[in-house]
């Protein structure tokens, strides 16, 4: 296991937590930007995990997700090392935009450089100081603008650990994912390091139950990885999750006014109608049709569309299993109405 850890030419010492600001390029009104990051030892050695959020600046769910997480008394009884970044693109969670000031998105940006674009330099600082000085890693994510996803776990499930913490996360839908270039989870793997991508919500916007779906996956992880103790009592979901090895995206077929018909963790058949797109001005409504069998992960939130949009993304499974009544039980188990979240 790792042990000595370094950061910011700082020395972190076993059984120790702090707070290091990372230096950023300076804002173009000489104000200084940093990049915060929290570092909690464990007492004995272990893994090391790094969780990180806002990669793009308008996904703040996992802001939140972060700040709960630091919050648990169950940390004090942590093996190994936990380094949280909150806020990795500081510029876009200022500017309210998933992307850099140079319009770059930094998840398409890793590995970076040293001498390259703002987004490189960022990259490739996060990846020195951080990335490569890890085990394991987390990386929390939401839809786009106006796009929600149900929680979902995005990862390469072909590699066994990575499926065994997939799997301790917790949500109803694991994904297996290829490896987007240049994103955070590509530049890893080239380290070894398994990384799990989690999608829940919409940018901009808190969702409760995906917050807290999010904290108790990390959990579940950290426990899956010996780095937190397994609670008394403690009933973590039966329901092994569902595994989609394939989706897809349904387009608008044309431009209009959007009316949905299906919700989001719905499941539905073949040549379902999906919702109907109206004509502003005519009469004409076009149904919008499934073109598979599957489970919506995905949804715009927006009703004005055009021809091309992808307004529902679509899992598909190769088991016959009630998805839906799995999905229904998730969100019973999860819901800010029913007791906390177990830590």
């Amino acid at each position: 296991m790792v042990s000595e850890l370094i950061i910011n030419d700082l020395t972190i010492d076993p059984d120790c937590q702090i707070t290091i600001d990372l230096p950023l390029p300076r804002l173009y009104t000489h104000t200084l930007m940093t990049m915060p990051v929290h570092v909690i030892r464990g007492k004995k050695p272990g893994p090391r995990l790094f969780v990180s959020a806002a990669i793009h600046g308008d996904e703040l769910n996992g802001v939140e997700i972060i700040r709960r997480l630091l919050k648990q008394p169950v940390l004090s009884k942590l093996r190994g090392d936990l380094i949280a970044i909150p806020m990795v693109n500081v510029y876009g969670i200022i500017h309210h935009s998933r992307y850099l000031p140079d319009r770059r998105d930094l998840n398409r940006s890793f590995p970076g450089s040293k001498k390259g674009s703002l987004a490189a330099r960022i990259a490739d600082l996060f990846m020195t100081e951080i990335v490569e000085k890890c085990t394991h890693g987390i990386d929390l994510h939401t839809g786009a603008i106006h796009r929600s996803n149900l929680p979902q776990i995005r990862a390469n499930l072909d590699d066994a650990e990575t499926m065994s913490l997939a799997k301790s996360f917790h949500v109803p839908v694991l994904l297996n994912a290829n490896f987007r270039d240049g994103s955070l989870r590509e530049a890893a793997s080239e380290y070894g390091i398994p990384m799990l991508l989690y999608e829940a919500g919409e940018a901009l916007r808190f969702d409760e139950v995906s917050i807290r779906a999010g904290l108790r996956g990390i959990l579940g992880v950290m426990r899956n990885m010996d780095m937190l103790p397994t609670g008394r009592g403690r009933k973590d979901s039966e329901n092994e999750p569902f595994i989609a090895r394939s989706s897809q995206w349904v387009r608008a077929p044309r431009s209009g006014i959007f009316r949905v018909a299906k919700s989001l963790g719905e499941k539905i058949k073949f040549k379902d109608t999906l919702g109907t797109i109206n004509d502003p001005v005519s009469n004409l409504e076009v149904p919008v049709i499934s073109p598979c069998s599957g489970l919506i992960i995905g949804r715009s939130e927006l009703p004005l569309v055009h021809e091309g949009e992808a307004i529902y993304h679509i899992a598909q499974f190769e088991d016959n299993r009630d998805v839906a009544e799995h999905i229904e039980m998730f969100h019973e188990s999860i819901s800010p109405e029913f007791k906390p979240v177990v830590v």
